[in-house]
């Protein structure tokens, strides 16, 4: 189907935005994204909200967003319709328009050089929302809680016993578990608020140099300990291969450019616990999505199953699991150098 089909013309209208120049905008999974044009043709963002989130989780970005451009970090801002509202209601999520960033949006990090000025822009989001004072309307419930998602493994596997794919999902199961077992303990540290999903997709690069411009996708913004949201960041901006194939490659010179280019422009202000766990972290976060995409391997649910390369959803999250294990095992592999690159910042 034509994704520019379904959608209502009282849509772009609210915005004044011309429904011809409509195009589809960026590969995410989440939301739909278009670029569109007002008459003038300044191009703007139109975006569909998952019905995950909530309306009111565009009164948290415009705070947000505020606060970062008076801070001087590039920042979409979210506009309002012409009768002054963020959002407008539609079948399958409500709209909102946002101004549009010029530059290039990535699948994977390209060089160490990508990878440091990721470090230092996030190191920059983090400290300019230090200070920030909101009551968030939206607040997203825990994401990485890598006991939860263990313990939700072990509830597929004892609910569908039958399944097609019991045997290869209780096999990687249990190394999956072995590798949880094997993990450093990760030290408390203080909640802050975050990005909350740093893949390298939500980071806007300059088109004809590697720079990191600003952050994009700000719905998942909100609390938690900092060294999840740097092993989320390296566990993404790190992969050599892409998360739908089975055997991941951990890049270490990726992740001592970023590691090192967060620390330059956090020296001062992160706490030796955060910046020591961001390793661990990382470790945690990859055996925490293998478990997640196995149990889902079971449960069928992933909502982003590509059904041009596997026969059905389970068979899609088997492969992400293998995927983020192998990860995992190539970033233990290189546990050494990888300390000591951490180790080698002030």
């Amino acid at each position: 189907m034509d994704p520019l089909t379904d959608i209502d013309p009282a849509v772009p209208a609210a915005w004044a935005l011309d429904p011809a120049t409509l195009r589809p905008l960026g590969t995410g999974l989440i939301n739909r994204t278009f670029l569109a044009r007002t008459a003038d043709g300044t191009p703007r963002v139109l975006q569909q909200l998952n019905p995950m989130f909530p309306d009111t989780v565009n009164e948290d970005i415009e705070a947000v967003t505020a606060h970062l451009a008076a801070r001087g970090l590039l920042t979409p801002r979210l506009l309002r319709t012409r009768d002054g509202r963020l959002s407008v209601p539609g079948a399958g999520g409500g709209w909102r328009a946002m101004t549009y960033i010029p530059g290039r949006v990535l699948d994977a990090v390209g060089s160490p050089a990508e990878a440091a000025s990721a470090g230092r822009l996030l190191a920059r989001f983090h400290r300019a929302l230090d200070d920030l004072e909101h009551d968030f309307r939206h607040r997203r419930p825990p994401v990485h809680e890598p006991a939860r998602h263990l313990a939700a493994l072990a509830a597929a596997l004892a609910a569908h016993p039958e399944h097609r794919l019991y045997d290869a999902a209780r096999t990687l199961a249990a190394q999956i578990f072995a590798a949880a077992d094997a993990l450093p303990a990760l030290p408390p540290t203080p909640a802050r608020i975050v990005h909350g999903d740093p893949k390298i997709s939500n980071v806007v690069f300059a088109t004809d140099r590697p720079e990191a411009l600003c952050m994009l996708d700000l719905d998942t913004l909100g609390a938690m300990p900092l060294p999840f949201e740097l092993g989320d960041a390296m566990r993404s901006w790190c992969s050599v291969s892409g998360e739908d194939e089975p055997e991941g490659q951990f890049c270490a010179a990726r992740f001592g450019a970023a590691f090192a280019g967060y620390a330059a422009e956090a020296a001062g202000w992160w706490t030796g616990a955060e910046r020591d766990a961001v390793l661990p972290a990382t470790a945690a976060i990859q055996v925490e999505l293998a478990a997640r995409f196995c149990a889902d391997s079971l449960n069928e649910s992933y909502f982003g199953w590509n059904p041009a390369r596997f026969p059905a959803r389970g068979e899609h999250n088997l492969a992400r699991a293998r995927g983020q294990l192998a990860l995992h095992r190539a970033l233990r592999a290189q546990w050494n150098s990888l300390t000591a690159a951490v180790a080698a910042t002030p």
